[in-house]
């Protein structure tokens, strides 16, 4: 037995901070739908998302049938189970935990921790309101589902039976009305069979070539169907304890099983985009109900028996006929033995259409803007920055864009990761690999210079530092504390939050997660000004993004000589260090200043001179108005610099080595 409070932090390892840029308003799949769960009171069909949403659809309105979106997992959701009469829902997720949902209204009402990795499946006990889950982690775990619907935040302590001995990672899980019976399959190949009474161990059954995806057991416990990715489905008698017959059907891999409660046919799909409907009484007799264009995850048939939801790796749900009279399969012309069975019906009754996924991305030189493509070839441009979509460039060449794009040498480092897993675009913020807080820009080339007063320095900004402090705007200092400035480290006494710049969309997922591991929190923007979430926020948001102990500007050593076609003679090498960023017209102006004495605009700095080159000043223009670009070239490697390139661009576009940068500079006469 274990005891565990859902609520409670694990141990706390290294935390990412990561967020999800998408529209207010989700309403379509994305990246396909890994379980179905339809409820014949209010009609209305509830999907699980690899986009980890679980949307409600009403099955009575075909033109309009999103209800609402369940949203509090940051993973696949990878299987739901209606109980308690429909009022609830339990759903799993490779986010490793298990929640508890009101099914009506739609809200998470608690989450469950227990498992340490991908949860995979779920199986219901009708008769005995019982939840079984398993996953990665090898284990599966009993829930009583009156025990999880009446947890609060106050008395949040489960109590589980485990049920252990498996050998590799579970997939599919199926249990009897009664709770007598629960069958895992898993990579293993064989078929577990325990009692959930007393959690002991009662057969193995073996016979599949390959892992087990999914599983039906009949009412009473003594039939159980197994899909596999061998492309078989086997009918086993668990009292026998043997495969009774086999069914080859399918030309690949079984995804997907469901079978009525009298268990006198099966429906079942998989990766060979098919949904056959065979006769257990007499396997002979067997109906191509459908064909689709993409590979079948799941199938559930209303419980009339007059049709079936069919789901796709395209995110689309669609309604089939179900060849089905009086409970009994009908069967008009069996099909025959090596022959190739033409489908029944050629188009669904109703579709409920998913939307895009995003499969490829590339994030372009100045590290702020992210092209993407989708399933439906649409490119797109985001900002990272500001959390959101800010151009919809259609169906044209991805690589052509990237090119086009990737034109401007510009250098910045990485300071953030992209995830397409969930189809949407999800970027991580940490401080190990690309720390968060390597990019400082020029506020001028960010674009925020028009918040500058025009007489100011040219300010430096810290992308990780802005952005962060824009997803934490409503919770930062939530006690009045003085909020230091990340851009430029003053403290500014009575600021909460935010960044003087911009801010992020309110509807924006945030989420902290241990890196490469489990989620701690999931809110949206907006909701973090709340009592609840920033006293969760104040245990939850790591001590990196509290500390904002952003790094020192990185320095760039670099040498200074004469071009060769200056005419001037060549002066001792002097090694020089300057922060990477400072632009190739500041270097100008050093060397009109420091180098060849000659005067520069006064709002420029101080003349000087540095003794060397001294007599050299006449070379150059003589109007000191004129900015140092047009009074001197910089080149690198012969190529002459642009004055708005910083030295960091240079050394990585243009020097090309890890030797101390050399630039030389000549007059223009």
């Amino acid at each position: 037995m274990s005891t565990h409070k859902p609520g409670g932090p694990p141990g706390r390892k290294r935390v990412q901070v990561s967020f999800v840029i998408r529209d207010e308003v989700e309403k379509c799949h994305r990246s396909g739908i890994n379980s179905l769960q339809y409820d014949p009171q209010q009609q209305r069909l509830f999907s699980a998302g690899r986009d980890s949403i679980i949307r409600i659809w009403n099955t009575k309105n075909s033109k309009d049938p999103y209800v609402q979106s369940m949203e509090h997992h940051t993973d696949w959701v990878n299987d739901v189970v209606l109980c308690c009469g429909g009022k609830n829902l339990i759903s799993a997720s490779s986010d490793t935990t298990v929640k508890v949902w009101n099914a009506h209204k739609g809200f998470c009402m608690s989450t469950l921790r227990t498992h340490k990795d991908y949860v995979k499946a779920l199986a219901y006990a009708k008769d005995r309101e019982q939840v079984a889950s398993a996953g990665f982690d090898r284990a599966i775990f009993l829930w009583d589902v009156n025990t999880l619907t009446a947890l609060t935040a106050s008395n949040n302590t489960v109590t589980t039976s485990s049920l252990t001995g498996n050998k590799d990672s579970i997939y599919s899980l199926a249990m009897n009305s009664s709770g007598t019976v629960l069958v895992s399959g898993s990579t293993e190949k064989i078929l577990r069979v325990w009692d959930p009474r007393s959690c002991g161990k009662l057969m193995k059954l073996k016979g599949h070539t390959d892992n087990i995806k999914a599983l039906v057991l009949s009412r009473d416990g003594t039939q159980c169907l197994s899909g596999s990715s061998d492309g078989t489905i086997k009918l086993w008698s668990i009292g026998q304890q043997q495969c009774i017959t086999t069914l080859t059907c399918h030309q690949d891999g079984v995804w997907a099983l469901q079978a009525p409660d009298s268990f006198n046919y099966v429906i079942s799909g998989g990766r060979d985009r098919r949904v056959f409907i065979t006769d257990l009484k007499q396997t002979d007799r067997q109906v191509l109900a459908c064909e689709d264009k993409y590979s079948v995850l799941k199938v559930v048939a209303n419980p009339d028996q007059q049709s079936m939801w069919v789901a796709t790796t395209d995110s689309t749900i669609k309604n089939w006929t179900l060849p089905v009279k009086d409970g009994n399969l009908v069967v008009e012309e069996p099909v025959a033995e090596g022959s190739s069975p033409k489908a029944l019906y050629e188009a669904p009754e109703q579709e409920i259409k998913g939307g895009p996924a995003i499969i490829e991305y590339n994030v372009l030189n100045d590290k702020r803007y992210v092209l993407t493509k989708d399933t439906e070839d649409c490119v797109c441009l985001y900002d990272v920055l500001r959390a959101k979509k800010v151009e919809t460039l259609g169906s044209i060449d991805f690589q052509q864009e990237v090119t086009e794009r990737s034109k401007k040498r510009v250098y910045v480092p990485n300071w953030f990761n992209v995830d397409l897993k969930t189809g949407m675009l999800t970027i991580h913020l940490c401080q190990e690999e690309n720390d968060c807080f390597s990019a400082w820009v020029s506020a001028r080339e960010a674009g925020f210079s028009q918040f500058e007063s025009p007489d100011s320095v040219d300010q430096k900004v810290n992308y990780g530092s802005l952005l962060l402090q824009a997803l934490l705007e409503h919770w930062w200092r939530p006690n009045g504390e003085d909020e230091v400035d990340g851009a430029n480290g003053d403290i500014q006494s009575g600021h909460h939050g935010g960044n003087e710049f911009f801010q992020v969309p309110a509807h924006t997922p945030l989420i902290f997660s241990e890196v490469g591991g489990r989620t701690l929190y999931r809110l949206l923007v907006k909701d973090a000004g709340g009592e609840t979430e920033g006293l969760l926020l104040n245990e939850t948001v790591p001590q990196w993004v509290v500390d904002k102990n952003l790094p020192k500007f990185i320095k760039i050593p670099f040498f200074l000589q004469p071009h060769p076609s200056s005419g001037i003679k060549s002066v001792k090498k002097e090694r020089l260090i300057a922060n990477d960023f400072i632009q190739i017209r500041k270097v100008a102006e050093h060397v009109l200043e420091k180098v060849l004495n000659a005067d520069v605009p006064a709002q420029n700095g101080p003349n000087g001179s540095s003794g060397s080159g001294a007599d050299l000043g006449a070379a150059c223009h003589s109007d000191p108005s004129t900015p140092p670009e047009a009074r001197v070239e910089l080149l690198c490697n012969d190529q002459l610099l642009d004055p708005n390139m910083d030295l960091r661009t240079v050394k990585y576009y243009i020097w090309k080595s890890s030797s101390d940068l050399v630039l030389h500079y000549r007059p223009i006469k």
